[in-house]
């Protein structure tokens, strides 16, 4: 049975998820976690959290998936240290340096990659063996094959997910908002570029004009889920941080049944109504992803990037300051609908009428009328983007606390105390009474009378599926004694279920090697002019062409390879490598900047896996190098191997998405509604958009240790 995991973004949603029956949830604290704008949780909450949950018998795992900066190590680990004590059950995290770190210092502490990881190959899944990871968060890319091919040649755990928002780029890939905005993905605060307007211009024409061109549906894997239970995926992923209770239960409860009844019947019994309730609550309209291969163009909804609901009606008429409407499906008072035109008009239904009498609920084929301020053009499209009766439905249905069943025994004979044992299927607990079981003198104890103080569980979360009384005949036994008994026992209950991984911590400790200072310079190139052009003047060249690599063969050349990579083939040659399957499986390598290095922890890990030369994230200032050198002399005794990109147009995102296929193109530009333009290039079928706007540092790295500066042309 795969674990089914949920989103949480506060203690309202955890409930929900809880109530709808997830096996894990994942959720944030205030601080680490790259989803910033959602609610999140105290350190208080964390607790309640957790207790919460895993009385319930829910694990917990807590995002703490950004990049760190070395003047952040010691707060960092402060709250590390803090989320270990209280029993969290893994922690989520992308940053190399600081997974290196924690699982040294916290042995007992579980780590899972985060998507933000980039881990898409089976390579990559070996390192993240080596390196102690318990388990994987593929990136949202890799197709069923690739997964498969992996699950039959690790021994780690899988998760892969299944439901909810998509990222344009490859995860932890992506730079657009913090070279636009200086707002980092990586560090939990994404602008989300992707869902702006954008046009399209190839070869100096403008084929799309403002529309959502990078903006994802939402994926959608409920029919498909029997694929993944049969590979034996660990952990099945709904994505949702941000989104309301009502929607997190009621995704987590449909897939919650998807995965039972296929478990036990052999199918997902998943129905018309239930696809329609999921698009009710919230869709951008669906795709399979590239998980299930779907078709390029099902990727996008260019059409808007928020809520699309359900088409209702049109309208037919507009006057007197109403709208028409022609259904096509139930509407109802306090339902939110929004009327699609040049200028799309939202509103929610308080009043409704039908052959002008005031109604409340409306179906299929009736012609209805609401109040609208707004001037509405015929034959307007009209969606309902809120359901009231589904809301309050769901909010129903999130009142009824979950129970957790257990089975009892309860041993009462004459001169013996009172035993009570208790088992919810993992812990068997049993305790016995201060009180000596009499024979009854006039009122005898009966079965009934003690099964219903027992059963008098009230606000705990138990309920007895089944419960055993073994008892003489002729008993007498106080009520007092049966209850007190009961709340013992529930009480070690308690205790048991609202575990904590032992606490333990290590010394970090590392073996890195000394680099003598240089002032070397290196430039990216693609064509062969560019190599006569600079040859002489530059130190290191790194080509991303392999045919062009071949042919110039001179030793202070080397190749650069993607950063997707989803089967690595064999070089004989030194490399520039942008993933992390690359440095498992190559011995001769320099890392790009892709691998985003951003303390001076994550510079030790890579150099004591015969990583070369480092380059640094793009999202480092001249301040924070120089202070991540100085971190790293300081505590290595040891001079690091670091390049720095000083002039470039940043690569801002890779995607397997290629927006220009439909065109048989390989360039092109999308313009921003500032008119900015980003230049499109499709390589090894993927696509890869540049920054607007070219980086030129002027500081003197070298100055500070840095041992390279290069140029990206």
């Amino acid at each position: 049975m795969p674990e089914l995991l949920a989103p949480v973004g506060n203690m309202e949603c955890l409930m929900a998820a809880i109530n709808a029956g997830c096996d894990a949830v994942y959720l944030s604290g205030r601080n680490f976690g790259a989803r910033s704008f959602a609610g999140n949780f105290s350190r208080e909450e964390l607790v309640i959290a957790i207790n919460t949950c895993h009385l319930y018998g829910v694990k917990v795992y807590i995002t703490v998936n950004t990049l760190i900066y070395d003047s952040e190590v010691e707060y960092f680990m402060n709250y590390i240290d803090y989320i270990h004590k209280i029993g969290v059950d893994a922690v989520i995290m992308q940053d190399i340096g600081m997974i290196d770190l924690v699982r040294k210092t916290y042995p007992n502490l579980e780590i899972h990659s985060s998507t933000q990881m980039h881990i898409h190959n089976l390579e990559g899944v070996k390192l993240c063996e080596k390196l102690g990871i318990k388990r994987v968060v593929l990136a949202r890319e890799t197709p069923l094959e690739l997964i498969n091919e992996i699950k039959q040649n690790t021994n780690i755990e899988l998760e892969v997910f299944i439901h909810g928002a998509l990222c344009m780029s490859y995860s932890g890939q992506c730079l657009m908002s913090a070279m636009i905005g200086s707002r980092s993905g990586n560090r939990g605060t994404c602008a989300q570029c992707c869902r702006q307007k954008y046009s399209l211009e190839i070869d100096n024409k403008i084929l799309e004009k403002d529309k959502y061109l990078l903006s994802t549906r939402d994926l959608n894997t409920l029919n498909d889920i029997p694929k993944l239970i049969d590979m034996g995926i660990t952990s099945l992923k709904i994505e949702g941080r941000m989104k309301r209770p009502e929607y997190v239960y009621l995704i987590t409860s449909i897939y919650r049944k998807a995965i039972d009844n296929y478990i036990k019947f052999g199918k997902t019994k998943v129905t018309d109504e239930n696809i329609k309730d999921i698009k009710k609550i919230f869709n951008r309209k669906f795709t399979k992803g590239f998980l299930f291969n779907e078709e390029n163009d099902s990727y996008v909804n260019t059409y808007r990037p928020n809520h699309i609901g359900i088409n209702v009606g049109k309208v037919v008429d507009y006057k007197n300051r109403n709208i028409i409407i022609k259904l096509v499906d139930d509407l109802n008072i306090n339902d939110g609908i929004r009327i699609i035109g040049d200028n799309d008009v939202g509103t929610t239904i308080n009043v409704m009428y039908k052959d002008n009498i005031k109604i409340y609920h409306a179906k299929q084929n009736d012609i209805v009328s609401i109040p609208m301020k707004e001037n509405i053009e015929k034959n307007s499209i009209v969606v309902k983007t809120s359901d009231y009766i589904q809301l309050e439905k769901i909010k129903n249905e999130m009142k009824k606390r979950k129970k957790v069943f257990i089975k009892g025994k309860c041993i009462l004979k004459v001169g013996k105390p009172i035993k009570l044992v208790v088992d919810d299927t993992k812990n068997i607990v049993e305790d016995i009474s201060d009180y000596i079981v009499e024979k009854a003198i006039k009122n005898e104890t009966s079965e009934e009378q003690i099964k219903e103080q027992l059963n008098r569980l009230g606000d705990t979360i138990y309920e007895f599926s089944e419960l055993i009384i073994e008892k003489d005949d002729n008993i007498f036994v106080p009520t007092s004694k049966l209850n007190e008994l009961r709340r013992k026992v529930l009480y070690l209950l308690n205790e048991k279920r609202m575990y904590k991984t032992d606490y333990k911590k290590s010394n970090y400790d590392i073996s890195v090697k000394n680099y003598k200072r240089e002032n070397n310079k290196s430039i990216l190139i693609s064509t062969y002019e560019d190599y006569l052009k600079f040859k002489d003047n530059f130190d290191v060249i790194y080509i991303d062409n392999l045919e062009l690599f071949n042919s110039v063969n001179d030793k202070k050349c080397i190749l650069k390879l993607s950063r997707v990579q989803e089967h690595l083939k064999n070089y004989n040659t030194k490399l520039l490598v942008g993933e992390l399957g690359s440095i498992y499986k190559y011995k001769n390598i320099d890392t790009d900047f892709s691998l985003n290095v951003t303390n001076s922890y994550a510079v030790a890990l890579l150099h004591s896996l015969n990583v070369n030369k480092i380059t640094l994230s793009y999202e480092l200032n001249f301040k924070q190098i120089k202070y991540l050198i100085e971190c790293y002399e300081k505590r290595y005794s040891c001079h690091p191997n670091l390049e720095v990109i000083v002039d470039s147009y940043p690569e801002v995102m890779v995607c397997k998405y290629n927006m220009l296929k439909k065109y048989n193109k390989n360039k092109g530009y999308l313009i921003d509604r500032f008119n900015n333009k980003y230049k499109i290039e499709i390589k090894n079928n993927f696509m890869h958009i540049y920054n607007y706007k070219k980086i030129k540092l002027e500081e003197n790295y070298f100055d500070i240790g840095v041992n390279s500066i290069r140029v990206n042309l």
